[in-house]
């Protein structure tokens, strides 16, 4: 299957580049998958299309502040830090713009840490290592910004520490954040559990693997690259219920079902944690 076939022209002057002020009050497009009528709501209206005893799944992931700003310990020259795992107190796989000039060796200045760059991959992630301070996620809480999708071309700022996260995030660790869940209010949740929507979840860390861009000719030809997923007994047990009365499920977002995805053994969804690379594409057979 062609890349090319995926493709659609836009107007780059549409993108957002500020949330409105409300969460729900986002535009919602609605497709009736019968008549394919088209409809535009607002976000808070989807409750409208939930029935009681329906199953929401939603991803409990946590934005770290994982873009830093340093620079090269011998010549000055700036350098882009984007954290994409953590692996240890001292140790996380990144990204690092410009890369050219990022070598093995290399050492990085971040206010009073010291970084150092020990391993390079063959697809340019490097691994760095703190090597006076405890601690990666103490630096990320002084020096990282919030990071934001480059095609906003702007700055992170303040209300982007409290927006680009969802309201029910919970466990740090994605360096983006899980976006169809950022229009969802707390209110909005009260109202779909008052109705009789049954909400669970999932964990997935977003990491480059969701929004690397796909660059080979053929879809099939694309690496992609792990994310930590859990998928938690109570939430198993829910889903499974619900396929056997015949419910509706709904996963919030790409990165949800592809956890879910993951956890899949005949038929059944199982509590299971680990790693995941699956790439869904056309013609996938969905396994839930």
């Amino acid at each position: 299957m062609k890349t090319d076939d995926f493709n659609y022209p836009f107007d780059p002057s549409l993108i957002a580049k500020y949330p409105v002020e409300r969460r729900d009050e986002s535009n919602l497009m609605v497709i009736h998958s019968g008549s394919k009528k088209i409809e535009e709501k607002k976000f808070k209206n989807i409750i409208d299309y939930f029935r009681r005893g329906d199953v929401i799944v939603f991803n409990i992931t946590r934005v770290i502040p994982a873009r830093i700003i340093g620079v090269k310990k011998i010549t000055g020259g700036k350098i882009e830090i984007l954290i994409s795992k953590i692996l240890d107190d001292i140790t996380a796989e990144v990204m690092i713009n410009p890369g050219r000039k990022a070598k093995i060796g290399d050492r990085i200045i971040v206010g009073e840490y010291e970084i150092e760059i020990i391993k390079r991959d063959n697809e340019g992630l490097r691994i760095i290592k703190l090597l006076n301070m405890p601690e990666i996620y103490s630096m990320i809480q002084i020096y990282g910004k919030t990071p934001i999708p480059p095609y906003l071309k702007r700055e992170s700022e303040d209300i982007d520490k409290e927006r680009y996260q969802s309201v029910f995030a919970k466990i740090k660790g994605s360096c983006a954040a899980p976006t169809a869940s950022l229009h969802f209010t707390s209110r909005l949740i009260n109202e779909l559990e008052s109705k009789g929507i049954i909400i669970t979840n999932i964990l997935l860390h977003v990491g480059i693997g969701t929004f690397r861009p796909v660059k080979t000719k053929l879809i099939e030809d694309h690496n992609m690259h792990m994310e930590y997923y859990k998928v938690f007994k109570k939430t198993a047990d829910i889903v499974n219920k619900a396929k056997e009365d015949g419910r509706r499920i709904f996963a919030i977002g790409t990165t949800t079902v592809r956890a879910l995805e993951s956890a899949v053994i005949n038929n059944k969804l199982i509590e299971r944690e680990g790693e995941t690379d699956i790439f869904i594409y056309p013609p996938y057979d969905f396994k839930l």
